[in-house]
């Protein structure tokens, strides 16, 4: 044992090094050319270090770096015993090495990652053969990156000669001392609190929370009919974050940042959002209504969104790649992410907070623990940029449930219902389910707690004042009446069919009146059989054709009740009587629109040129209108959605000098009266006449050329009918007034 003195590390390239500096001198004398030597500052403290051989150390001085120093409490020209040390072959080499690491300099942080498996290979090119203690620091230059601390966490040691000798049965020891080799293992650790970015295989294995949480069952999410949307949120946005981190780096896979949820009201998109928030083991995620972001104040309404991922780039730089998931739910998105460009006005502020809003999701400084939450009724709406892949690029529509999901939604709310014993056993929710077409999940619910409210209404007693049965009130069942009255009168579906209108129009139902009827319901039949059949685009479009009064709308109307297509829109001009063009051509397209999420669709264009705007004295029509519906009439609906238009005019010439007849599948005329023959089925299904009177009129109308529509016929009939006499002979005058018949000469 030799006392010698402590000194300084002489230079910046010694102390890198992390080896104890002694005089080539006292390298022979003291410790007998030995490589290691125990320091001893005080009795009972032993630090192992291996020995640098300098000339610039003062002989009787051994040369300390800082962070030695440090761990080992030395203050300079302290006197210290120092002994020579030799490892034992058989049991001190280490075979592997945990290290914990971060920035030597707390102030000179980098975001580059640092590549263990490359840091791994020049650490044990830096220190091969070099003695190491755990909770020994060391300084480690690694390439031209910033210089690192690396504290010794955990050594554990292997007989070398027996692994030489080809022996399986080595096991590896735990020890506070070891040397290194150059096939020790190593593998980096961050600090706790370290910012250093770490990638490759040879960092720890970090453990991670699921990212799902271990309570969820998806059988009770409560969503019903969304099950292959929900399927397809779960493949593309969270399959990849179930994986750990390291898994991702090897394949370059970077997570989705973003989904928009799409598609009309009350088809459970909100739902769905609040039940992923719940699903994911993340914090609570933020709900940010759109509107709430705008601000009065110049620049406020960008702070707003800059505060929204604040937490989440604050862990991002303090953990990288195991930094938690920050979800933030953005309702009606289409608020604030407007396309650019799109909003009247000198502010602005629309296009500034969307600019914002797209730099943090996917700008420079990118986030990889951020998850958007987008939801829309409208996503024409929302700028192109932001649907781009890297931003919210899982778009998935959330349609009107189909019938299996219809069944899951009943199911849902009358689950309590049944659990007690509320539900009367005469309701078959598959019943309802069938009779539900084009019913939204929000309106599903609506139709059970209308029902609901009709059983309730039983226990009210009608009196002079509000009174409810208790002795009925244990007895209260919802029964399949409720449920019926419900949907009869209480709830209609906004993507059903129009049926009043439709009733409307078919008042006094489709007279057969002879062959001409009967082949425009035949060749319709026909058209609504190909709109309906898998095969083909999907669009089938039917003009019906004919003069004023011929029963076009009516034919049109019963064609559409034909198809049974859940959803029956009326395009009439009625509708828009005072619109501008624009906003004529924005309703037409609305519409069709509408029809494009139910799966199987009828539009009736009623009237077809008094839509265009067309007046025989000039002529004049409107060009921007015609354009309009000719692109929707040839436009085929989405993939496995079917649409049958039924069109009506009494103006063929026009529409063929406008060049529209080319766009429908069919044009079908629909004739008028033409025979004696026709009117005898009229006049027998009016019971107007007689039959002597109307065997007497038939004869009459034999001698004449006849030429009138059904609904003129139908018209003079109603009139006529309020006639005591003389019925007979007012219905030919007014005929031939009119010029509906005329003498054969």
């Amino acid at each position: 044992m030799v006392v010698m003195k402590v000194g300084k590390c002489p230079t910046e390239t010694l102390s890198l090094t992390n080896r104890v500096v002694i005089h080539p001198q006292d390298a022979q004398s003291v410790c007998a050319g030995q490589k290691h030597a125990v320091v001893c500052p005080a009795p009972g403290q032993r630090f192992v270090y291996s020995l640098v051989e300098d000339g610039q150390i003062t002989p009787g001085q051994l040369g300390f770096g800082l962070a030695q120093r440090k761990w080992s409490i030395l203050s300079l020209n302290q006197d210290i015993d120092v002994v020579p040390h030799q490892f034992d072959t058989k049991r001190d080499y280490i075979s592997a090495m945990v290290l914990y690491i971060d920035f030597y300099n707390k102030k000179k942080v980098s975001q580059e990652p640092y590549d263990t498996d490359a840091m791994a290979k020049e650490f044990l090119m830096q220190f091969h053969h070099q003695a190491f203690s755990v909770g020994q620091p060391f300084v480690f230059q690694f390439q031209n990156k910033a210089l690192t601390s690396v504290v010794v966490g955990e050594i554990q040691t292997s007989d070398l000669s027996a692994l030489k000798d080809g022996s399986t049965d080595v096991k590896p020891v735990k020890s506070n001392l070891g040397l290194s080799f150059p096939n020790t293992s190593i593998i980096f650790e961050k600090a706790e609190g370290s910012t250093i970015q770490l990638i490759g295989s040879s960092k720890g294995k970090v453990v991670r929370q699921s990212i799902i949480n271990p309570d969820w069952d998806f059988s009770k999410m409560g969503i019903g009919g969304l099950d292959t949307e929900f399927n397809a949120i779960f493949r593309r946005a969270f399959a990849s974050r179930v994986f750990p981190p390291e898994i991702m780096e090897q394949l370059g896979c970077k997570h989705v940042k973003g989904i928009l949820l799409f598609g009309p009201p009350g088809t459970g998109k909100t739902l769905m959002a609040r039940q992923i928030g719940q699903m994911l083991n993340a914090r609570e995620p933020k709900i940010v209504n759109g509107p709430q972001i705008l601000d009065k104040y110049v620049g406020e309404s960008e702070a707003n969104i800059r505060r929204l991922f604040a937490d989440a780039e604050e862990e991002e730089k303090r953990m990288g790649p195991n930094s938690g998931l920050h979800i933030i739910i953005f309702d009606e998105i289409d608020a604030i992410c407007k396309a650019r460009g799109s909003v009247a006005g000198n502010s602005g502020v629309n296009d500034t907070v969307v600019n914002q809003l797209l730099s943090k999701i996917d700008g420079v400084d990118q986030l990889n623990n951020i998850l958007i939450i987008g939801m829309t009724n409208r996503r024409d709406m929302i700028d192109d940029a932001l649907l781009r892949p890297g931003r919210l690029e899982v778009s998935i529509e959330i349609g009107l449930p189909k019938e299996k999901g219809r069944t899951q939604i009943l199911n849902i709310h009358t689950r309590k219902m049944k659990a007690n014993g509320k539900m009367g056993k005469d309701v078959n929710l598959e019943e309802f389910a069938t009779m539900t077409k084009n019913f939204s999940g929000a309106e599903l619910e609506g139709l059970v707690r209308a029902a609901q409210s009709c059983a309730l209404n039983r226990l009210v007693k009608a009196s002079s004042k509000v009174e409810i049965d208790p002795d009925a009130a244990e007895k209260l069942v919802v029964s399949r009446a409720d449920f019926m009255h419900a949907f009869e009168n209480d709830v209609k579906p906004a993507f059903g069919a129009s049926q009043e209108i439709l009733d409307g129009f078919l008042a006094r139902g489709i007279l057969p009146w002879g062959n001409p009827v009967r082949d425009v319901l035949d060749d319709g039949a026909l058209l609504i059989q190909q709109a309906a059949s898998s095969d083909g685009p999907g669009l089938v479009s039917i003009l019906l054709e004919g003069s004023p009064n011929a029963g076009k709308t009516a034919l049109g109307a019963e064609l559409a009740k034909m198809s049974g297509f859940p959803f029956v829109k009326i395009c009439s001009p009625e509708d828009m009587v005072g619109y501008t063009e624009s906003a004529k051509c924005m309703q037409i397209r609305k519409i069709f629109d509408d029809a494009y999420r139910s799966a199987q669709s009828c539009i009736i264009v009623d009237n077809v040129e008094r839509l265009l705007d067309y007046g025989p004295i000039g002529p004049r029509y409107s060009n921007l209108t015609l354009q309009a519906l000719l692109v929707l009439l040839k436009k085929n609906p989405p993939k496995g959605k079917r649409l049958l238009v039924v069109c009506t005019t009494s103006r063929r010439e026009v529409l063929d000098q406008m060049e529209m007849l080319s766009a429908f599948t069919d044009v079908l005329h629909v004739s008028n009266l033409t025979k004696s023959e026709h009117f005898k089925v009229v006049l027998e299904n009016s019971g107007v006449f007689s039959k002597s009177e109307m065997d007497k009129l038939l004869k009459k109308l034999a001698g004449y050329k006849i030429s009138i529509g059904i609904k003129k016929v139908l018209g003079l009939l109603d009139m006529v009918k309020q006639m005591k006499q003389d019925k007979m002979i007012k219905f030919i005058t007014k005929l031939e007034d009119e010029g509906f018949i005329v003498l054969n000469v």
